[in-house]
């Protein structure tokens, strides 16, 4: 009797990739540490295939398991899945499962920011081509649903997170986007070093047929292009490229095997920020390679209005205009939400620490901001980094109420609202989409 799949986690992505699995006539064990909840419907496909729901005691199931899936959240390294490697149990992440259920082509995009706006904006131009397309991984649904139904002409734009590609063997994207690296999630993977391998296993299988995209202006993004076994494509704000895609004037140019083409100007564009220049450059690339055409990709690109939770705009109220970057769970991202706007901000930061460094943050925190407003379970360790560096007016709060009511009550024009918090949520709510969502609601409820 064929042995069963252990599917590690009960979150989106495994259920979903245990009703992927199911559905291909596999045994499947969904697997959580703690007790779980999961719908009837799949426990019923489970049931049918002689698997099911299991919770606690790992180890007892190891007999009959041939292969271990993981969900992004259970790291790679774990005392169940060390005991199956030792047995010659393959584990592999919910990515890696999906991939070699599919035979159609894939743009993979990972980085430390802008993934989500990237990857959505690729998903949009790839709806130009005359294929099947779907976008998935760290958006949406697990890839492993949304691959079911593609066929081999059809293009995939996958976010992945470095959780996603620590655990892939066989991955291979036709197009492969490192935006940029800097510090975060040190919590899980303990080193810049192991952080950075995880992000490289995205072109690691890729041959000279296929695309590397990766950002010149970035050191060590750019010392990785000597690594990829594939042709590079490199992107760049600040150079203009031989070859590559690049700003030139303002003008977003595309110059690849002596042919050049413009694609738009930035001032066309919704969107706002350099870091947003950056996604850009890095989706005309791989859309490019893809084969979008030139006039597609402007047509997209001036409808496009950006990822909500990410530098959105929310409303203005009294003079101020109040936006919501929940989205910004690392330093580097909030850096990128400062560099945005010209100063008079004031600043909704904390959350769950990281524990990333926070000194270059804010030193810009010091040059742009009127006042920061603390809150969460890294409020001390960021109000310590805020005296060190200068930053005059610091607020500490208990609730993200108290830090809305607070930036009401001293907010004035030519000032600017801006929850950007450095920090993932986990400490006071479920996510970073429920941060930003509750944070709309409190300022739509401010006295206009």
């Amino acid at each position: 009797m064929a042995k069963a799949v252990l599917v590690y986690g009960t979150g989106i992505s495994g259920c979903g990739a245990a009703d992927a699995l199911a559905k291909q006539g596999r045994k499947v064990l969904l697997y959580n540490d703690k007790p779980a909840q999961v719908d009837e419907e799949l426990l019923a496909l489970l049931a049918k295939q002689g698997g099911g729901l299991f919770c606690g005691n790992g180890a007892a199931l190891l007999p009959e398991v041939e292969q271990i899936v993981l969900s992004p959240g259970i790291p790679l390294s774990n005392p169940l899945t060390d005991t199956a490697a030792a047995s010659g149990i393959e584990v592999i992440s919910e990515v890696e499962a999906a991939y070699r259920g599919y035979k159609g082509h894939i743009i993979g995009i990972t980085g430390t920011n802008g993934k989500t706006t990237t990857t959505t904006l690729i998903g949009e131009m790839l709806e130009t081509l005359p294929v099947q397309t779907a976008v998935g991984g760290n958006i949406g649904q697990a890839l492993s649903k949304e691959v079911e139904n593609l066929n081999a002409d059809a293009w995939l734009a996958a976010e992945l997170s470095s959780f996603q590609l620590e655990g892939v063997r066989d991955f291979r994207p036709d197009v492969a986007v490192i935006l940029n690296l800097t510090p975060d999630h040190l919590d899980r993977h303990h080193t810049m070093e192991a952080y950075g391998e995880a992000k490289r296993n995205i072109f690691k299988n890729q041959t000279s047929e296929d695309i590397a995209v990766l950002n010149y202006d970035d050191p060590t993004v750019r010392s990785w292009g000597e690594l990829a076994p594939s042709r590079v494509c490199w992107f760049s704000r600040r150079e203009q490229l031989n070859q590559g895609v690049y700003l030139n004037g303002g003008n977003f140019m595309i110059a690849w095997d002596r042919q050049l083409y413009t694609v738009c100007h930035k001032k066309d564009l919704r969107v706002f920020g350099g870091h947003n220049e950056e996604n850009v450059l890095a989706v005309i690339a791989a859309c490019f390679f893809a084969g979008v055409a030139v006039e597609d990709m402007k047509k997209v690109l001036l409808d496009f209005k950006g990822v909500e939770h990410r530098l959105e705009y929310v409303m203005t109220v009294g003079g101020v205009p109040y936006y919501n970057d929940s989205k910004a769970t690392n330093p580097d991202s909030t850096i990128k939400a400062l560099e945005a706007f010209d100063g008079h901000i004031i600043l909704l930061a904390g959350g769950h620490d990281k524990m990333t460094e926070l000194e270059p943050m804010m030193k810009l925190v010091q040059a742009k901001t009127d006042v920061l407003i603390l809150l969460g379970e890294a409020k001390e360790r960021f109000y310590e980094a805020a005296v060190a560096a200068g930053v005059q007016d610091i607020r500490k709060v208990a609730t993200m109420d108290e830090a809305v009511q607070l930036a009401h009550a001293i907010a004035s024009t030519p000032q600017v609202v801006l929850l950007s918090p450095a920090c993932s949520s986990y400490d006071m709510f479920k996510n970073f989409p429920a941060r930003g969502c509750y944070f709309k609601e409190l300022v739509a409820a401010l006295p206009k």
